[in-house]
């Protein structure tokens, strides 16, 4: 038994009209659907929960369905620069598409590592900043055992660890996120701006070491 499932977290409130309404709403969009057209279009759907605005959206949505606290709605577009048709165009289909605070977050499943080096360093380059989740690797012949893919955490700075611990415990990573950006910059007593920085910096190093060549 061999391979990877891998979460991938891309900033895409200009090439994605989901994650931007993530960003202009509260709450956040699971089980993200679309299917072509007759006309080359295509029809999206999704469910919404929290509480929502549909209309932050930038295009009309249509309700089709409403329980609880969720609702599922559908839209029609071209797709055009759109992250999901640039994956699955590179022959990585998504097992599952979410978005909050103006993110998409995709699950996909890959054959290796190199696969998943090749498909992020391709979305930087289309579509900026790209962030690896989770990531589970498994290569062994016993079904069941999971190939650990050792991080040195020496490489981080004190600075940045302090900022990686204390975004997690403060839910920074969880989903639905339990603080965003703002409160851990104030519970470290620094600007979101500032924070944003260090924790790019850290994950720069963490990627290095979860992608870096066998």
């Amino acid at each position: 038994m061999s391979g990877m499932r891998a979460e991938l977290e891309i900033p895409a409130t200009e090439a994605c009209p989901v994650a931007r309404f993530t960003e202009r709403t509260d709450g956040s969009v699971t089980s993200v659907r679309r299917a072509r057209n007759g006309d080359g279009e295509y029809t999206e759907e999704f469910t919404a929960t929290g509480n929502v605005d549909p209309d932050a959206f930038d295009q009309d949505l249509e309700s089709l369905f409403e329980y609880q606290s969720a609702q599922v709605f559908q839209f029609t577009h071209d797709l055009r620069d759109c992250v999901c048709e640039y994956v699955e165009q590179h022959e990585h289909p998504i097992a599952d598409v979410r978005a909050q605070d103006g993110s998409l977050v995709l699950t996909l499943h890959l054959t290796n590592i190199t696969d998943l080096r090749d498909l992020v360093t391709d979305l930087r380059e289309q579509f900026g900043s790209v962030r690896i989740r989770y990531l589970l690797q498994v290569d062994s012949d016993e079904e069941g055992t999971d190939d650990v893919v050792p991080i040195n955490r020496a490489r981080l700075t004190d600075r940045q660890l302090e900022v990686l611990e204390t975004a997690h415990e403060m839910g920074y990573f969880s989903y639905p996120r339990s603080a965003n950006a703002t409160d851990v910059a104030n519970a470290l007593g620094i600007d979101a701006s500032t924070f944003t920085e260090h924790l790019a910096a850290a994950q720069s190093k963490l990627m290095d070491e979860i992608l870096a060549t066998p």
